[in-house]
């Protein structure tokens, strides 16, 4: 390995917690939860998980096969032990395409204090530099020219920090993940067919299918992705509640739901994430949040089709908060779903 490929990843190996933010981070660290449960808890998501090589190394591969050195992402002082994790849900459903596509694109951030989580959302479209292609493209398009790897190394000079984790999740874990613990309530605000204005119970198929319209809304994939937002709050709402945390079935089904058909990095160290768990044990739906990457508008683009435009000055302001872990600071200023309390 090059000195630096062990530059970047030497300290990711000794910030890298888990991937696993959403899913098992906060059920295992559940309060009084007898030690046997946690022992199954733990088995069982080892049992699941499948672990591959996800961060940049030596070298990646980029358009057309060119190959892509990465860039150190130096963590600034200011960040403290902030951590930075990049969640993919991949939509399988075209087989013709090797890795499926990354129609979801989340960073959460966990505040040094362990007591907040930022969810940024990146619209599949956002119109970025793509590492080894020359030029500008959707920001999806890195996960289908490079995998995880190329995505995380074009997504850190947006966000201006490192990614510490990732984690790959198939879209029909997110449907075993609603069915698991009874259906969801999710506040649809923009209506389409079938999916009138206001909130609607979904289970898994209806959630499913609710994430991936795209082409009946005013927005596209802006709207697609407060759809998706909505969804996940919605989920990690019950998944929350004193009726899931409180019920060892519904709660081991719910970790099994989620931990299936998932992919982190090879470095995954589960003590590690017990640890993290307990110091995340606090966190409940009015300490996360969600937020839109900043946008200036949906455009054209003569080989990539429908396009979002990224807000640079916004960006920057982003980038801020991030590196100086001030996030409870930050106004979003597109998201309509920033913040889920109650």
């Amino acid at each position: 390995m090059s000195e630096a490929g062990r530059r970047t990843r030497g300290p990711r190996r000794r910030l890298r917690r888990t991937a696993i933010i959403l899913v098992t981070v906060l059920a295992l660290g559940v309060v009084g939860t007898a030690a046997g449960y946690l022992a199954f808890l733990n088995w069982r998501v080892n049992d699941n998980i499948a672990y591959d090589r996800l961060l940049p190394d030596d070298e990646m591969t980029g358009e057309d096969g060119a190959k892509v050195l990465p860039v150190p992402m130096e963590r600034p002082a200011s960040a403290g032990d902030a951590l930075n994790y990049l969640i993919i849900g991949s939509d399988s459903r075209d087989l013709d395409e090797e890795r499926g596509r990354s129609d979801v694109i989340v960073v959460a951030h966990v505040s040094d204090e362990r007591d907040r989580v930022d969810l940024i959302h990146f619209p599949r479209d956002y119109f970025v530099d793509i590492p080894g292609s020359g030029d500008k493209n959707k920001i999806n398009a890195s996960y289908s020219f490079g995998g995880a790897p190329l995505l995380v190394e074009t997504l850190q000079p947006q966000l201006g920090v490192p990614i510490d984790g990732v984690v790959i999740v198939n879209f029909e874990s997110f449907q075993a993940m609603t069915d698991s613990i009874g259906g969801v309530t999710v506040n649809v605000a923009e209506a389409s067919p079938g999916y009138p204005v206001g909130e609607m119970e979904m289970d898994g198929e209806t959630g499913l299918a609710f994430v991936r319209e795209r082409y009946a809304l005013s927005q596209g994939d802006i709207s697609r992705g407060q759809r998706q937002q909505a969804f996940i709050k919605a989920i990690m709402l019950k998944a929350l509640s004193a009726d899931t945390l409180g019920n060892p079935v519904k709660l081991a089904n719910f970790v099994d739901a989620a931990t299936n058909n998932l992919t982190v990095d090879e470095s995954l160290d589960m003590g590690e994430m017990r640890s993290l768990a307990f110091d995340m044990r606090g966190v409940r739906g009015d300490d996360i949040n969600f937020i839109t990457a900043p946008w200036s508008g949906i455009g054209e683009s003569s080989f990539a089709g429908s396009i979002v435009n990224p807000a640079p000055d916004q960006l920057e302001v982003l980038q801020e908060h991030l590196a100086n872990d001030t996030m409870e600071d930050y106004s979003d200023p597109v998201s309509p779903t920033s913040g889920f309390g109650g």
